[in-house]
């Protein structure tokens, strides 16, 4: 593949795969340990659980215009090595088993992370040419996918064979490894900082919100921009729902005795569906319009859900589960791929900021709702699958029926063209 030749994308994708690493195989392994020494308080864990997420509510404004403001390089980098010593501090604050004190590294360090990925994202654009996104994008939809299937497991087995700090000295190599490797990237500076130098002096709340009220209205205008990052909505609704169904539906249908094990069947069989998909989705993207490639799995989706709703038997359930996983790779490249294409690289970091906080507000609304109504107002789980079905044929009617229209409007940038008249500025 040619854009392995490229050796800062090789740099930033495993750099990307060690932060990961750090993350998901820490997480992991210390929920484990709450439920494990917490047995009788699970809310602990469903704290932690928290303390990953609740960050994006109080850092969301201000991820991607630090990633336009400042050094983009810098940004990431700096981003690893603060986790990693914050991950130091952990080591401490866990010998003197400090619960309140834990949750609250775990809350900074989540913090951070937010910074990495619109800083990284923005990187990936400036060093590609237009006709390796879709191949970026695969690439990344596929690590997505390939933790989601063995993260729970890898997290497991290192929380019972080298334990908790073991785990965490994981999470502490990785985010070294990652920072070196982001050090070692040789980009220019026009793409690190294609809207000039800026300090911390000059970074108030006002010039925060202005740039944040910028990125916003610059989505509003591109209508295709405006249409994909509704996407990520959309998606948020999706995890949601899938976060809390399939145990739904095992504990009260298929497998009440074994909801656990069939529950985490069903996370294989998706992950295993999005990595096929992703493979998929990545040969495909040479051959198919971006649009159709989008909104054509959609629809498949949106009819197996409804499958999902109906189905008694686990084996018919988990091959559903699988091929709907085969239809959200292809759309996760397709945004993935698009949207560098689109976007100036002067505001990627605006506009990828985006994407976190739209997934979360997303999710813990689908989240809200189906715990609001579930089982009080509506007493049967199938209804919210054909709730969910009805909400995804109708995001692909709106696709179908726009996206060609928003494509031919919009215009491929010259990433490489503009930076280069950017740096000449």
């Amino acid at each position: 593949m040619d854009i392995f030749k490229n050796r800062n994308f090789v740099r930033l994708f495993f750099a990307a795969l060690a932060s990961q690493m750090g993350t998901t195989v820490g997480n992991m392994a210390f929920a484990f340990y709450l439920l494990d020494h917490f047995s009788h308080q699970p809310a602990y864990a469903t704290l932690a659980e928290l303390m990953y997420s609740l960050p994006t509510i109080f850092v969301f404004f201000m991820v991607g215009v630090v990633a336009d403001r400042f050094d983009r390089k810098k940004v990431a980098e700096n981003c690893d090595w603060i986790r990693a010593g914050l991950t130091i501090v952990l080591f401490i604050v866990i010998y003197f088993n400090s619960l309140p004190l834990i949750f609250l590294i775990l809350f900074i360090r989540s913090a951070i992370t937010k910074f990495f990925y619109p800083a990284e994202a923005s990187l990936v654009q400036a060093i590609l040419n237009k006709d390796q996104y879709a191949k970026a994008a695969g690439l990344n939809q596929m690590l997505f996918s390939l933790f989601m299937v063995f993260g729970v497991g890898i997290g497991a087995i290192m929380y019972k064979t080298i334990g908790l700090h073991g785990a965490i000295t994981i999470d502490l190599i990785s985010f070294i490894v990652s920072g070196i490797l982001i050090r070692s990237c040789n980009i220019p500076i026009e793409a690190r900082q294609p809207n000039g130098q800026a300090g911390w002096r000059g970074m108030t709340i006002k010039t925060s919100l202005k740039d944040f009220k910028e990125g916003i209205l610059y989505i509003i205008k591109n209508k295709l921009l405006a249409s994909l990052i509704f996407g990520f909505f959309v998606f948020g609704l999706v995890n949601g729902a899938f976060a809390v169904l399939p145990m739904f539906t095992m504990k009260y249908g298929l497998s009440p005795d074994h909801f656990e094990l069939h529950t985490s069947f069903f996370t294989i069989a998706i992950g295993a569906g999005l990595l096929v998909g992703s493979l998929m989705g990545s040969i495909l993207a040479k051959k198919v319009k971006m649009q159709y490639l989008m909104s054509l799995p959609i629809l498949v989706a949106g009819i197996l859900i409804f499958v999902l709703g109906s189905t008694h038997t686990l084996w018919l359930f988990y091959v559903t589960s699988f091929v709907i996983g085969t239809c959200i790779g292809p759309v996760n490249i397709v945004i993935g791929g698009w949207l560098p294409r689109i976007v100036h690289p002067r505001l990627m970091g605006r506009v990828s900021g985006w994407v976190d906080p739209l997934t979360m507000f997303a999710q813990s609304m689908t989240l809200g709702l189906i715990a609001v109504l579930f089982p009080k107002l509506i007493t049967n789980v199938s209804y919210i699958y054909y709730g969910m079905g009805v909400i995804i044929l109708l995001v692909f009617l709106f696709y179908f029926f726009t996206l060609p229209k928003f494509s031919r409007e919009a215009d491929d940038l010259d990433v490489q063209r503009e930076l280069k008249g950017q740096g000449a500025q």
